[in-house]
């Protein structure tokens, strides 16, 4: 009878062998790395498209030839219940210290402190926004602010930005980024708009660029959404809906 643990080969042939739990372990990690990389890929799907059809994000806009090779492209979009002379008073009034982006309130206490609540109602004095005019995305002390590059009444508003970086970086290490966002509404032609939402941008170096892609984008998913709804919910408002009303639904 030959001896546990030998073989033809030998007291040691069996040693380097994988045994069932090793491949128990591997097929374990395996299956994680292979779910990992599939909810990673969907979230980047998700950070591109949400919302968009293939023939909105195929489609050239104004603003397209702002950032040149872009390393990221993403497309939202959604349909409004309300015609494009409703929606572009919200649009034009967006902005750190203006209406802010219509995002959720919970979202801006949870990333954004800074920023105070979005305008739940139309204010005039911020209705003439013209192309060259600055937008700021933060206390003025962050230096990030958009300049309005293109502006169509009721069609499209395209902002531009080469701040949205800490001065610091962009000075140590020569950190840079080439950042647009396009805001389209097309008449449906029954009282309805669809209200499209690109973003181009190109950044620098490598690392930089690979935590945008890596984090910025599947986050795009929930902050572009957001942003749609927001704008959404307050075009579509009709009297008497209140205040206390519509946090609710934008939340």
């Amino acid at each position: 009878m030959r001896p546990r643990g030998f073989d033809e080969e030998g007291p040691r042939a069996t040693a380097g062998r994988p045994t069932v739990s090793d491949m128990g372990r591997g097929q374990v990690l395996a299956g994680a790395v292979t779910v990992a990389a599939v909810a990673g890929a969907a979230l980047q799907h998700l950070g591109r498209t949400s919302g968009s059809t293939r023939s909105e994000r195929l489609a050239s806009l104004p603003g397209d030839g702002l950032v040149d090779r872009p390393l990221v492209i993403t497309d939202h979009a959604t349909t409004i219940e309300a015609p494009p002379s409703a929606v572009w008073p919200w649009l034009v009034q967006m902005g750190w210290g203006r209406g802010g982006w219509y995002t959720a309130r919970w979202v801006d206490r949870l990333l954004f402190p800074a920023n105070g609540a979005a305008a739940d109602r139309i204010h005039p004095e911020w209705q003439g926004l013209a192309v060259g005019d600055r937008v700021l995305d933060g206390d003025p002390s962050t230096e990030c602010s958009f300049v309005v590059a293109d502006l169509e009444p009721e069609h499209h508003l395209v902002l531009h930005s080469r701040s949205h970086l800490p001065p610091a970086l962009r000075d140590r290490v020569g950190a840079a980024i080439d950042w647009s966002w396009t805001f389209v509404l097309r008449d449906l032609g029954d009282g309805r708009t669809r209200f499209h939402f690109r973003t181009r941008a190109r950044l620098s170096p490598w690392w930089l660029a690979a935590g945008y892609v890596g984090v910025l984008v599947p986050a795009d998913h929930v902050m572009a959404r957001q942003m749609l709804r927001g704008v959404a919910v307050r075009a579509t408002a009709r009297p008497p809906l209140l205040l206390a009303e519509r946090s609710l639904v934008a939340r």
